[in-house]
């Protein structure tokens, strides 16, 4: 199994964001092909400061897919361009750092 996982910065309105990507973006995710299971966390503590730098993290997106081939398919979809088009829209790609991890247990 890998995950893709979306990282984001604390918005300069977080409730303004929150209305937005909880409101239509992770519909949109959720249309994706292939995508087995989505989880949202808002970050409530950080224990090692100073390892993200400046940026206080605020969000954390997992996306869990089959294996890698999967994964790269659904990047390729028709579905998530819609769906980064979405993040784009309501600000997320200025806040966003992503990549995947294998699961290993």
């Amino acid at each position: 199994m890998i995950k893709y996982i979306a990282l984001y910065r604390r918005p300069d309105d977080p409730g303004a964001f929150d209305e937005k990507y909880f409101g239509s973006h992770l519909d949109l995710v959720g249309n994706t092909p292939g995508l087995l299971r989505t989880e949202v966390a808002k970050v409530r503590r950080v224990f090692v400061p100073g390892f993200l730098g400046e940026s206080e993290p605020y969000l954390v997106a997992e996306m869990y897919f089959a294996d890698e081939a999967a994964m790269k398919a659904a990047l390729q979809s028709p579905e998530w361009q819609v769906a980064g088009a979405n993040l784009s829209e309501i600000g997320g790609l200025d806040l966003v750092a992503m990549f995947a991890a294998e699961v290993l247990s």
